[in-house]
């Protein structure tokens, strides 16, 4: 996978930095493109690219076994570990450090690259962060839960064992438990050693909401200031 198979917003003035996010279970790139466009209406984040890449069509047996786009196979919600798609999880991941390796190519610092998703899109960012050879500039996950957390420590990368997390989710989310938001915290936190901005809101369920995209969007601005004034 390359940014070709993304929904692509340059950088409005000189490109400085990047910030790729994944969508989730059954959407694609366009359902989150709108973030960007409210950020370009008020002059944010002009030096970043933005990259929504699609997830391609899969068979989920979540859904009966019929396609749709998915980064990987997902059994169950009620155990989310359940039967984990190893093998589908680390291929996307992998199609995910293509396109960080593409910024880089460009001439785009690594530690200006931030990593991001929602639901399935957060568990993959999560995943192909702490894994990246490349030093990230942080990760994002929203309303999401890390996947191969049994083996996390042994697949993840000395580059990203120090890098900052964004994590938010609301606590009456009826897809992916508040529990599980809360679980990947205390292993990103506590047994990762990560520094995790954790946020929660208490009447949010399972989808964005403006004030965690407003809080998001402050913890961007430490992570991406802009290179000239």
């Amino acid at each position: 996978m390359t940014s070709a198979a993304a929904i692509v917003v340059p950088a409005a003035t000189r490109h400085t930095a990047t910030f790729i996010f994944l969508h989730g279970l059954g959407d694609s790139g366009a359902g989150w493109s709108s973030v960007s466009e409210n950020f370009r209406l008020r002059r944010k984040f002009d030096e970043c690219c933005f990259i929504f890449p699609h997830a391609p069509m899969i068979p989920v047996t979540l859904n009966m076994g019929m396609r749709m786009p998915g980064w990987f196979n997902i059994v169950s919600l009620t155990d989310i570990q359940a039967a984990e798609d190893e093998a589908g999880i680390l291929g996307s991941s992998g199609k995910i450090q293509a396109i960080i390796q593409e910024q880089i190519d460009k001439g785009i610092s690594s530690e200006r690259i931030i990593l991001g998703g929602f639901s399935q899109g957060g568990a993959l960012a999560l995943v192909a962060g702490l894994t990246s050879k490349h030093k990230l500039g942080g990760i994002v996950g929203l309303s999401t839960w890390l996947p191969l957390n049994q083996k996390i420590e042994s697949l993840a990368s000395e580059e990203n064992k120090e890098t900052d997390i964004f994590q938010a989710h609301g606590e009456i989310d009826r897809v992916v438990q508040y529990r599980w938001g809360e679980r990947t915290r205390e292993i990103l936190r506590d047994r990762l050693g990560h520094n995790v901005e954790w946020h929660s809101y208490p009447r949010l369920d399972h989808s964005a909401d403006p004030q965690e995209i407003a809080d998001m969007e402050m913890w961007l601005h430490t992570k991406l200031p802009p290179t000239s004034s």
